[in-house]
């Protein structure tokens, strides 16, 4: 007998709701956060790898411990403040570009 195979978006429509219901919408909503998250962390260690910094020294920068780098590398515990103060820390420029409004360095 053949296994029956479904889509992630049937398996969504499923057990989290329909596009366009609330629960989805709050799924969705929060999925996208984390995939931002994500790619935020993944540019701190971009930055700390191009420096030939550990985790460790990063941490000594900031006043926290390795463990709590490494949770924001990795898209936990990331606040803007936290991001910001990171790059800083290891003498990143950043600049944040708003669509329709125009951009700021930070």
């Amino acid at each position: 007998m053949a296994m029956k195979v479904y889509t992630l978006g049937e398996v969504e429509d499923k057990y989290i709701g329909k596009v366009g219901t609330p629960q989805r919408d709050k799924y969705e909503k929060k999925v996208k956060a984390e995939i931002e998250a994500y790619h935020i962390g993944e540019a701190l260690k971009k930055a700390r790898l191009a420096q030939g910094l550990t985790q460790e020294e990063v941490g000594e920068r900031l006043g926290l411990h390795r463990a709590q780098v490494c949770r924001m590398e990795s898209g936990k515990s990331i606040t803007f403040a936290s991001m910001m103060r990171a790059f800083r820390a290891m003498g990143v420029e950043v600049s944040l570009v708003m669509k329709g409004v125009g951009s700021v360095a930070l």
